[in-house]
């Protein structure tokens, strides 16, 4: 069959499922649906959604512009092609209470198994860079009860991301926290960690499962599978990989494309026409299109 054989609802009861293991849950970046099927071809556990991979995707910073709708039609255009459970970005839930209850809503519809909101204002930045301004608390706990109230899926996965570390400090950042499982987080996300110490100390604070953002050129340290293991994560990102990947290579690629005046001496850093057409599972949709076409009564 060319389709997924998981609903949506059976993709989020796995990710409830996986969440209580108790083991490390690697979420590789996906900035584009065929990305999400070597994601599940690798045999990963799940699929994340960057708000700042899609951001630099339209050629814009990742600084809150893309809007609700971008995202969730990027979360459905990713979560239709594989079987794994998909994890968005919802920035900042696009608005106050009322509009994060609606974030929740559209990527149920898209299909998502879960996102995630964080405490920062717009407009927003990157949560490795400096200067960012956060929202009270009261704030941040009234977005989180309203999403949490706005799924019909007990099982969407609804993570809290706090950027206070920069700002306030490790201990204002866990208390910060606190009020947000409170209000209904499932999961939460402490982002941009120095060291192992700041994890380890988030992990002593909260029994709750925990996410950690293994971004490349931040302020956190590319720690490894088993060191997140170790200190009891349960969630890893990968967020911007996807795209680095590529656009290196396509880089490099039209460079020499530009110096050399042919492609001729680019065709070994490509990913062939055979190999393509397995990731699109082309062949079985000539398979299904003649299964239909050939029908009779």
């Amino acid at each position: 069959m060319i389709f997924t054989k998981k609903t949506p609802a059976e993709k989020r009861a796995d990710f409830r499922k996986k969440l209580a293991s108790g083991e490390l849950l690697q979420f590789p970046g996906a900035h584009a649906p065929i990305v999400a099927r070597i994601v599940e071809e690798q045999g990963f556990d799940g699929v994340y959604i960057s708000g700042g991979a899609l951001s630099a995707d339209l050629a814009l910073p990742d600084i809150g512009l893309i809007t609700l709708d971008e995202l969730t039609m990027r979360g459905r255009q990713i979560a239709r092609v594989t079987d794994l459970p998909a994890l968005s970005d919802a920035d900042t839930g696009f608005g106050e209470a009322m509009n994060a209850a609606r974030t929740i809503r559209e990527m149920e519809d898209a299909g998502l198994a879960g996102c995630h909101l964080e405490d920062q204002e717009l407009p927003k930045r990157c949560g490795h860079l400096d200067n960012k301004v956060l929202v009270d608390t009261r704030t941040m706990v009234q977005k989180i009860k309203a999403a949490a109230s706005a799924r019909r899926d007990d099982n969407f996965v609804i993570v809290a991301r706090t950027d206070a570390k920069e700002n306030e400090g490790l201990t204002a950042a866990i208390e910060r926290c606190k009020a947000y499982v409170n209000a209904g987080a499932d999961v939460i996300f402490p982002e941009a960690m120095h060291s192992e110490a700041d994890f380890a100390a988030f992990r002593t604070a909260f029994k709750v499962p925990l996410l950690a953002n293994l971004t490349e050129f931040g302020k956190t340290p590319l720690l490894t599978k088993k060191q997140l293991q170790d200190l009891g994560y349960n969630i890893a990102i990968y967020p911007v990989t996807s795209l680095r990947l590529a656009m290196k290579n396509i880089e490099d690629g039209y460079t020499t494309l530009k110096h050399d005046g042919t492609n001729a001496n680019i065709v070994s850093d490509m990913q062939t026409r055979k190999r393509l057409y397995e990731v699109l599972h082309y062949e079985d949709y000539g398979a299904f299109d003649q299964s239909v076409y050939n029908f009779k009564l």
